[in-house]
């Protein structure tokens, strides 16, 4: 399957509770941090969450 880098581009500092929590799940835990997960619908409903937040590129 299709992987993909998700990388942190904003601050979570002002950002309701249910987007940190989204952002630990992705395994995102400060700025410019890169996680590559696979392209599954689950990954990308959470990405969708929190798009202004993150950057996402093709691995």
């Amino acid at each position: 399957m299709a992987q993909i880098k998700i990388k942190q581009i904003k601050s979570r500092i002002n950002c309701p509770e249910v987007q940190k929590r989204t952002l630990d799940a992705l395994g995102l835990k400060k700025m410019n941090h890169v996680v590559v997960k696979e392209n599954t619908s689950d990954v990308m409903g959470m990405v969708k969450r929190v798009s202004h937040l993150v950057e996402v590129t093709e691995a």
